[in-house]
C-alpha cells in the first residue's frame, strides 16, 4: 500500500493545484511551526533537537511553495518569548538551529525582516538575525519574516514605546498625540510596518489557538488548523490551506 501512496499523493496535488490556479491567493501567510518535538518522539527520535532540524528543513520546501503560487510576505513563528524559558540544555541546540537556519536563507537570497524582542536573545543569535536582515533588505522577492524572540503583546508595547519616542523627538506633548491618535499611527511602529496584514495564518500540530502570534495584523485573518506535526507538514497540507481559505467569504467586518 505504501507504494501507492507517493504516486497518489502526487495526483492529488496536481488535482489541488489545476483547482487553485484561477482563484485568489494570499499575499500573506503566516505560519506557527508547532509540533517539532512531538514529532521526533512519535519519530523514536533520542533528542527534541532532531525535530527542530527536520522542521528547519521544512522551512525552506514551504517557501518554495510560497514562491510558486506568489505569496509576497510569509512570516515564520521560530520562537516565542515564552520558549526563551526552556532548559539550556535544549534551548540552546535551538538557537543554533535558528541561526543556520537564518544564515541559510540569507546564502539563498531570500528578503529577511528580522521581527521579535532581539535584546532578549543571547548576542551571537541577535547579531546573525541583524546582519542577514540588513544584508538582505534591497534583495527582490518574498520576504521572510523570521520572528524570534517574539509575542504579540510584546510587539505592540515594542510599537507604542516607538511611536511615543518617536513623537517626543518632534516635540509633541502627550495630550497632543492622545488628541489625533489613529491605529494607523501605532501600525506604522509594529514589526511588519510597511507589509500587507496576514491573509492566512496555519498552525500546525492540531492545536488550535493563536498563542499570541500576529495579534493586531491578524484583525481580519483567515485561520487554518492543520493536525499534522511541522515537520511532517506536506505541498498537499499547504495547497489544503491554500483551498480552505480560497473558500472563504472575507467580509471584514461589513
Amino acid at each position: 500500500m505504501g507504494l501507492l501512496r507517493v504516486p497518489l499523493y502526487r495526483l492529488y496535488e496536481r488535482r489541488l493545484e489545476r483547482a487553485l490556479s484561477t482563484v485568489e491567493k494570499p499575499r500573506h501567510v503566516g505560519v506557527i511551526l508547532d509540533g517539532n518535538r512531538r514529532w521526533a518522539k512519535l519519530s523514536g527520535l533520542s533528542s527534541p533537537k532532531e525535530g527542530h532540524r527536520a522542521g528547519a528543513e521544512k522551512i525552506f520546501e514551504l517557501l518554495g511553495w510560497c514562491n510558486e503560487v506568489g505569496v509576497q510576505v510569509v512570516t515564520l513563528w521560530l520562537l516565542s518569548t515564552d520558549n526563551l524559558s526552556r532548559p539550556p540544555e535544549e534551548l540552546e541546540p535551538l538557537l543554533e538551529i535558528i541561526e543556520n537556519t537564518v544564515r541559510r536563507l540569507r546564502d539563498e537570497g531570500w528578503r529577511i525582516n528580522p521581527m521579535g524582542a532581539l535584546d532578549l536573545l543571547p548576542d551571537s543569535t541577535a547579531r546573525v538575525m541583524k546582519e542577514a536582515g540588513t544584508a538582505t533588505a534591497n534583495n527582490p522577492g518574498l520576504i521572510v519574516n523570521v520572528a524570534v524572540g517574539y509575542g504579540g503583546r510584546r510587539e505592540i508595547a515594542d510599537a507604542v514605546r516607538s511611536l511615543l519616542l518617536a513623537e517626543a523627538a518632534k516635540g509633541t506633548t502627550l495630550e497632543e498625540l492622545a488628541e489625533r491618535l489613529e491605529m494607523d499611527d501605532i501600525a506604522k511602529h509594529l514589526y511588519t510596518r510597511g507589509q500587507p496584514d496576514p491573509d492566512l495564518l496555519i498552525r500546525t500540530s492540531g492545536e488550535q489557538r493563536l498563542s499570541g502570534f500576529l495579534l493586531w495584523q491578524s484583525a481580519h485573518s483567515e485561520f487554518y488548523f492543520c493536525e499534522v506535526f511541522w515537520p511532517a507538514f506536506r505541498k498537499i497540507d499547504f495547497l489544503r490551506a491554500l483551498r480552505s481559505y480560497s473558500a472563504r467569504q472575507r467580509r471584514f467586518g461589513s
